[in-house]
C-alpha cells in the first residue's frame, strides 16, 4: 500500500519544495520505492530544485486528458521518480486542480511512497493536493506569521479528516527571537517532527539543482531530514557522531 503523503504550508517561501526533494531522497536511501508529484500547478518549483525545470511530458499534460501517466514520470538521479508540472503559463490553461486526486489515485500501489509538493496557502490548488493525499506534512518556520498560517492550516485538515503525519520546523536558528518548539507545539496542538537547522549548504545544493542529502549528506540539515525520514517509516535513526578528523575534512570538502 503505498503512503500518499501532502507536504504543505500556511504560507510561501517556508521551504516547503527543499524538504519535498530532500526526503525523497532520503526515503530512496532506506530502500523505500518513492515519487515526487508537483502538485504546485500553478507556480511549480520542484522541477527547478532537481535540474529538470522542462520537461517533454508534464502533469500538466497528464491532467488535461493528453498524455499517459508513464509518459510523464522521470527518475532522478538520486534513485526516486518525479512527476513534475509544466512551467509555462501556456500549459496552466484549462487544468483543473481537482484533477490531481484522480492522478494520484492511478499511482496508488506503485510506489512505497508518494510526496505531493502542494501550492502554498489555503487556496482551492492547496486543498486539491490535501484532498488527493490521506496524509499531511505541514512545514512552518519559527515565527509568530508562520505559525499562524500552519494553525489555520491544522484546522483545514482535521476538517477534512486527514491525518497530520507531522509539523516540521524549518530554518530554525535559535535565535532569541524565535518561537521556541514547546511553544509552537502549545499554539497547534500538535507534535513537532522535525527541527531542521539553517545550513547554507542547503543554498549551496539548491543553486547546484541537487538535494542537500546529495551533495552535503553530513550537514546538520541532511542529518535531520535523514532522522525525519527514518521516523516516518518506522525506524530508529542513530546519528554519526565522526572523530575530530572526519569532522575536519567534512568541513574542508562540504
Amino acid at each position: 500500500m503505498t503512503r500518499l503523503i501532502c507536504v504543505t504550508s500556511g504560507k510561501g517561501g517556508v521551504g516547503k519544495t527543499t524538504l519535498v526533494s530532500n526526503l525523497a531522497s532520503a526515503v530512496t536511501k532506506l530502500d523505500k520505492k518513492v515519487m515526487v508529484i508537483d502538485g504546485n500547478v500553478t507556480t511549480p518549483n520542484i522541477g527547478f530544485h532537481l535540474n529538470m525545470p522542462v520537461a517533454p511530458v508534464t502533469l500538466h499534460d497528464v491532467m488535461r486528458g493528453n498524455a499517459r501517466i508513464r509518459d510523464a514520470v522521470y527518475r532522478h538521479d538520486a534513485g526516486f521518480y518525479v512527476l513534475p508540472a509544466g512551467i509555462s503559463f501556456d500549459e496552466m490553461k484549462g487544468v483543473d486542480p481537482a484533477v490531481l486526486s484522480e492522478v494520484v489515485a492511478n499511482l496508488d500501489g506503485t510506489m512505497d511512497m508518494i510526496l505531493v509538493d502542494s501550492a502554498a496557502g489555503l487556496g482551492r490548488e492547496a486543498q486539491s493536493a490535501m484532498d488527493a493525499t490521506s496524509e499531511i506534512i505541514l512545514v512552518t518556520n519559527p515565527d509568530l506569521p508562520s505559525v499562524a498560517d500552519a494553525l489555520k492550516t491544522i484546522r483545514i485538515v482535521q476538517n477534512k479528516g486527514k491525518k497530520i503525519a507531522g509539523v516540521v520546523l524549518n530554518r530554525v536558528k535559535n535565535h532569541r527571537h524565535e518561537m521556541t518548539k514547546q511553544e509552537i507545539e502549545d499554539m497547534l496542538s500538535v507534535p513537532i517532527a522535525a527541527e531542521i537547522p539553517e545550513d547554507v549548504n542547503v543554498a549551496v545544493s539548491i543553486a547546484a539543482r541537487k538535494p542537500v542529502i546529495q551533495t552535503h549528506p553530513r550537514s546538520p540539515a541532511s542529518e535531520e531530514i535523514t532522522r525525519l525520514a527514518h521516523s516516518l517509516i518506522g525506524l530508529h535513526y542513530q546519528k554519526r557522531n565522526p572523530g575530530i578528523i572526519t569532522r575536519i575534512f567534512s568541513a574542508i570538502f562540504d
